[in-house]
């Protein structure tokens, strides 16, 4: 009897394994499907893209199909952008981009922000899963309800998405001591997008919470990142010119974020809008601090570590609310690693027990579903209604097929705002801009011909043409139909001749005196 119940048991060992090797490989699937299908819904809430620089990003990865994966980029000439100086601070992401640019290009990069959002959620339940937190899944399922801000930045088009995932991969590699792969993280990240300082972050800070927690110096974790962060500024397909762009590119954000007139995105949230936007991040931080009290233990290094990221997130988006793709994260990743010890790792042995005693004995596992399922009832249909006021995506589409056909190759286009360039260079490759992407690339270029761009085209400056043509080199204008201070001077401008105009935009002709 014990020879035959010893030759079965490798047998249901292998079923076993088998089992959990399936469960295993289930698990991701279902929440990576479960997370496409979520934000499929909420972008396309809307035809439209969300943001003007996802028309910039699939465009440029459609060139680099192609053309070449560092094509000429003759387009904004007065800018530290212009051909000469051009560095793709987000080379990475727009190779990742690249398979979405097969057909429509427009619903190519809404698919593409559904499918990278996916992919950064997955990396959050990927750190969950690594680190042994309880219900894993269900924590990765409260990302679909803990801000709608957040899930609005998760469905633009930009290199955001991704960094998400990069940071979270960190992470977990970081806790695990895997510095090597680390280090290997960190220099795609460089290529990828120009946020990669924030690795080095999330190294001292986990260097930060060994020293308090242990009392001892860990630096390996900095030193590895920092040697990926250094090889891939210098192994780098735009050198030097990566490095002249990364040191003016942050610094003014640094210095002060609004000594000129960037977007919105680097200007704070009033209260009452992060209140609206974002309450459920801000509540999950507040309760992963009072899950420390009720377990009654002593904060460990990843807590500490996982507290520190979320409260610097937490002040970076108190300046600016970009950092809404960070902050809500990795306030749920804290609370997450807070609650731990709350949760069973393990389920006890069955024991019949009636639906009241039920609830008593997993209450944390109740009130958590209650708090996702109505963070998550609350959070999209607030996020499809913010994707939903989108610009329509055609805008200036009819003014740039008019320039097309009635401009020479190269001829530079005088525009009345700096964030149109990304749709004028989505439908019309054929012509120059002024400036783009950033309205610092134009000042950092020249200081004065900046100044003077936006006086004219606030309409301070009376028959602008002499202007537009001497300094700027241009002899066509677009400007939607806002500008219209300029307007007015353009039509009181003899030098000055309106040639197109629709429900969207208008044309300007500037003659010689």
């Amino acid at each position: 009897m014990d020879n035959a119940n010893t030759s079965r048991r490798p047998i249901f060992a292998k079923i076993t394994t088998g089992k959990s090797m399936t469960k295993r490989f289930l698990v991701p699937v279902f929440l990576f499907v479960l997370f496409f299908a979520v934000m499929a819904i909420v972008q396309f809430a809307t035809p439209n893209l969300p943001d003007n620089d996802g028309f910039y990003h699939i465009k440029l990865a459609w060139l680099m199909r192609t053309e070449s994966l560092k094509p000429d980029f003759p387009w904004l000439p007065l800018s530290i952008l212009n051909e000469a100086e051009f560095y793709d601070h987000h080379f990475l992401f727009h190779v990742a981009l690249i398979p979405f640019t097969y057909g429509n290009l427009r619903l190519g990069a809404k698919w593409a922000s559904v499918f990278f959002s996916a992919i950064s959620f997955l990396a959050v339940w990927y750190l969950f899963y690594r680190q042994k937190v309880p219900l894993s899944w269900l924590w990765a399922l409260a990302l679909l309800g803990i801000s709608d801000a957040f899930l609005y930045r998760m469905s633009i088009t930009r290199a955001q998405s991704l960094s998400l995932a990069v940071l979270a991969l960190g992470l977990a590699w970081i806790l695990e001591g895997k510095y090597k792969q680390l280090a290997v993280l960190s220099f795609l990240y460089v290529w990828m997008y120009d946020a990669f300082p924030l690795m080095l972050m999330l190294a001292g800070l986990h260097f930060i919470s060994i020293l308090l927690m242990e009392r001892r110096l860990e630096f390996r974790p900095l030193v590895w990142v920092g040697v990926g962060i250094l090889a891939g500024l210098i192994i780098n397909p735009y050198f030097p010119n990566n490095l002249i762009f990364t040191w003016h590119h942050l610094l003014p954000k640094l210095a002060d974020a609004t000594s000129v007139s960037v977007g919105n995105e680097w200007y704070p949230y009033d209260t009452a809008q992060l209140l609206k936007n974002s309450l459920p991040a801000l509540l999950a931080f507040a309760s992963g601090t009072f899950a420390l009290g009720l377990s009654g233990r002593k904060m460990d290094v990843r807590i500490a570590t996982s507290f520190f990221i979320a409260l610097l997130f937490g002040l970076m988006l108190f300046k600016a609310r970009r950092f809404v793709e960070y902050f809500p994260p990795f306030a749920l990743i804290f609370a997450a690693f807070a609650w731990s010890p709350l949760f069973p790792t393990s389920q006890p042995a069955a024991v019949p027990l009636k639906f009241p005693a039920l609830i008593r004995a997993n209450l944390n596992l109740v009130v958590l579903a209650l708090a996702v399922l109505i963070g998550i009832i609350r959070t999209i249909p607030a996020a499809q209604s913010s994707i939903a006021s989108s610009k329509p995506y055609d805008l200036y589409g009819g003014a740039s097929v008019w320039l097309i056909q009635n401009t020479p190759a190269g001829e530079r286009v005088f525009q009345t705002d700096w964030d149109d360039f990304p749709r004028l260079f989505f439908y019309n490759t054929h012509n120059t801009y002024l400036a783009g992407l950033d309205p610092t690339y134009l000042q950092l270029y020249d200081s004065d011909l900046y100044d003077l761009w936006v006086s004219i085209t606030r309409g301070e400056v009376e028959q602008p043409s002499g202007l537009i043509l001497k300094r700027f080199s241009s002899r066509f204008v677009i400007t939607d139909l806002d500008h219209q201070g300029f307007i007015d001077q353009a039509a009181k401008d003899p030098g000055m001749k309106e040639v197109y105009r629709d429900g969207q935009a208008v044309v300007f002709e500037v003659f010689e005196p």
